[in-house]
């Protein structure tokens, strides 16, 4: 069924008149009255009568009007759902509890009114596939991987430098300590289930390892945090990595510790990135929110002083 005719019968019904109907549709009053004369034989009943002041709904008129009303406020809802502006601004943030889903929550915060859909790619590739098709308005990664260039027509800001700390159960030989230096992890066992050839996180864990001889483990299936927390907490002889923006939350009994790693520091490089065409508004807020908190979470393109990120983060 035509839109435009049915839209022209809910605005002749409103107004009672085809010349004013037309009047309101920027059309002509014979336009009118032959998309009405249409949508009757499409429906085989008449839907207006002739009266004095112009013209009235019959009882089947009367009967398909509700059902008109409704079909062009559908349609218009479907319009303003891919109109840019209007749609929501759909970003991806990879984990629901890494630092990138903390900057979101921070920028909700800030602009409550505008509406956002919060989506989690693990790859990078579907991630920029994602944007360069549409899909997605923003993903926060680290850029650019060695072998891993981005496209010419994506863009990225470095947004946040997120320190890693070392995670220990209660009885590991570091859990009393206030802070570890790189050094004196030499020789202890991080486990970091879920690092898989080709990952950003996986490019990441492998330049520190070559930098500093660290013993970095991914064996075993990953079971996720849960799983992870459990584990370091029973073994002594494991520790892990963890964001200092991660927000992780276990039971008191674990006992584990979070202990700050210095001299230096390791950072996790997080950009944002967009297509360069890309004219949604609220993603230059976003942009716009998160250059005024980069400084303050060190975002400056090369780490904050005493810190270590790999030479190909930018």
């Amino acid at each position: 069924m035509d839109l435009d005719t049915v839209r022209t019968f809910v605005a002749a019904a409103d107004a009672g008149q085809f010349q004013e109907a037309a009047a309101e549709l920027a059309v002509t009053q014979q336009a009118v009255s032959k998309r009405i004369a249409a949508l009757e034989r499409k429906l085989g009943v008449r839907l207006f009568s002739r009266t004095a002041r112009g013209v009235a709904l019959t009882i089947d008129g009367q009967a398909f009007l509700p059902h008109a009303r409704e079909m062009v406020r559908v349609a218009e809802r479907a319009v303003a759902s891919v109109r840019t502006g209007r749609r929501p601004l759909r970003v991806d943030v990879i984990a629901s509890r890494g630092a990138a889903s903390g900057l979101m929550r921070g920028f909700h915060r800030s602009h409550p009114d505008i509406d956002l859909d919060v989506l989690m790619l693990l790859e990078i590739e579907a991630a920029v596939a994602a944007i360069r098709s549409g899909a997605i308005d923003a993903s926060f990664r680290a850029v650019a991987a060695p072998g891993c260039p981005l496209p010419e027509d994506i863009e990225s800001v470095r947004v946040l430098d997120e320190p890693l700390q070392l995670l220990t159960g209660p009885g590991h030989a570091l859990a009393g300590a206030r802070s570890v230096t790189v050094a004196q992890l030499a020789g202890h066992r991080i486990w970091m289930p879920g690092l898989v050839p080709g990952a950003e996180w996986t490019a990441y864990y492998d330049d520190l390892v070559a930098e500093f001889g660290l013993t970095i483990e991914a064996t075993g299936p990953n079971f996720g945090s849960d799983a992870l927390l459990d584990t370091v907490a029973d073994t002594p002889a494991l520790a892990t990595f963890m964001g200092g923006d991660t927000r992780l939350i276990w039971p008191a009994g674990h006992g584990l510790r979070l202990i700050p790693v210095t001299d230096p520091t390791p950072v996790y490089p997080h950009s944002l990135l967009w297509h360069r065409d890309n004219p949604h508004p609220a993603l230059a807020t976003l942009r716009a929110h998160l250059a005024t908190t980069a400084a303050g979470h060190g975002a400056s393109g090369t780490g904050p002083a005493g810190s270590w990120t790999p030479g190909w983060a930018r």
